[in-house]
């Protein structure tokens, strides 16, 4: 639940941007852990001066947790995955906990990008190729999910919490996946993340307009 600036904080404190899909990947996790947190909504065009005292790039979002501060997504949730380990959101197993870490490398270096270009909407042709690029590298990936629930795992993990908000926001971005056999599976994935419990929950008003 979102509270403001000046209200009376738990020992941990998220400054998260209610639009961003960076953000909302942490909201995810602190949802899926039952984290006691503040989430504060920070305009990314009015932030508080506090955030650049804690926060060396003066970004979002920002993770405070008592005399620690942290301000990278990834880093953000294994350390949550870490200090809260329960339920736990990578394997146990140090080769299948590595493949999982190269998942979210994947998804920053080849997806997130794309998601930014469109979300940004600087220019028309850069925006139409990125739609164009993020469509068919998910319809690429499409039919993983007709052998397992998660992505490439039989667990919800933290692959998912990044994948999840660029989901989400295919609607927002105009990213039509078609209705055909070879769509279904992730279309049949889309609804299990949406229909999750921590996923609702972590949603802001500004992103449940997304798919209104």
């Amino acid at each position: 639940m979102a509270v403001g600036v000046g209200a009376k904080r738990s020992s941990m404190t998220y400054f998260s941007d209610a639009r961003d899909h960076y953000s909302h990947r942490v909201r995810i996790v602190l949802a899926e852990k039952g984290v006691s947190v503040d989430i504060i909504d920070v305009d990314p065009a009015n932030k508080p001066e506090e955030l650049a005292d804690l926060n060396p790039y003066n970004a979002l979002p920002t993770l405070v947790d008592r005399d620690l501060s942290l301000y990278e997504s990834k880093v953000m949730m294994e350390y949550l995955d870490e200090r809260f380990p329960h339920p736990p959101l990578l394997p146990v197993y140090p080769v299948a906990r590595a493949q999982s870490r190269l998942w979210m490398h994947r998804i920053e270096r080849d997806w997130s990008p794309q998601v930014d270009i469109i979300l940004a909407d600087n220019n028309k042709e850069s925006v139409t190729k990125a739609r164009k690029d993020l469509k068919d590298s998910l319809l690429a990936v499409a039919p993983i999910f007709a052998e397992m629930p998660f992505f490439m795992s039989e667990e919800f993990t933290l692959v998912d919490c990044c994948l999840a908000p660029i989901l989400w926001r295919l609607e927002q971005m105009e990213v039509k996946i078609p209705n055909t056999k070879q769509a279904q599976p992730l279309h049949d994935y889309m609804a299990r993340l949406f229909e999750r419990e921590s996923f609702q929950e972590s949603l802001t008003e500004l992103e449940r307009e997304m798919r209104a």
